[in-house]
């Protein structure tokens, strides 16, 4: 029985790394996430479509780059996956507070969870969630992981990407995001489908001034 589980557990992980080497030169069509959330909004409205389009690394802002690396990863060019003082500095703060506030996830490990996890919480997903970080950062460059990320996170209701996110909320392609767009973008990303329904949040002005002001420092690959 453990033999047979061992086999399994270990033919799961080749077949992980096999899709990771695939998508070192092909686009991404669908992820786990994706589908999982398409499956939501399908249960409530039969027939809505997936807004999503891929597009090469080039055709993004460099600001939609630095906004997100400045919200979401601020040491993203420097870590082999894990921000061991975010870490850190997410659990001090959820003490402190009595609960759950900061997770301290890279964007590696939001790329991992958003391929081929589901957004269920367990110690199992997470354990897998580290496993696929470590197969994300050997057997991709950064700026692929970048490039991935940006085309297939949410940014709201079967919205994905940042071509259909720019076309959703601006009437632009991803390449002509403004600074100012790109930081709004990334204010949204922890909460997209919140502040899809409530563009006016006072929250969301606050955090695209933050970000704004972090994106100089910004280091993209």
């Amino acid at each position: 029985m453990l033999a047979t589980l061992a086999t399994f557990i270990v033919l799961v992980h080749l077949w992980f790394a096999a899709c990771i080497l695939w998508w070192r030169d092909h686009p991404i069509g669908a992820t786990s996430f994706m589908s999982y959330r398409m499956d939501e909004v399908r249960a409530k409205t039969p027939g809505a479509e997936r807004k999503y389009t891929w597009v090469p690394y080039e055709r993004i802002s460099p600001s939609l780059k630095r906004a997100m690396i400045a919200a979401e990863d601020a040491k993203f060019i420097e870590h082999e996956g894990f921000d061991w003082d975010g870490i850190q500095v997410a659990l001090e703060k959820n003490q402190k507070l009595g609960r759950v506030v900061a997770g301290g996830s890279t964007i590696t490990q939001q790329l991992a969870k958003n391929l081929f996890l589901s957004p269920v919480r367990s110690y199992w997903r997470k354990g897998e969630e580290a496993v696929i970080t470590l197969m994300l950062e050997a057997l991709l460059p950064k700026q692929r992981i970048l490039e991935i990320y940006l085309n297939v996170i949410e940014w709201g209701t079967g919205v994905f990407g940042a071509e259909a996110a720019a076309q959703r909320y601006f009437g632009v392609s991803a390449a002509r995001l403004s600074p100012e767009q790109a930081a709004r973008l990334a204010a949204m990303a922890p909460n997209p489908r919140f502040y899809e329904r409530n563009p006016g949040a006072p929250g969301l002005r606050k955090k695209t001034g933050i970000i704004i002001a972090r994106m100089p420092a910004a280091e993209v690959p």
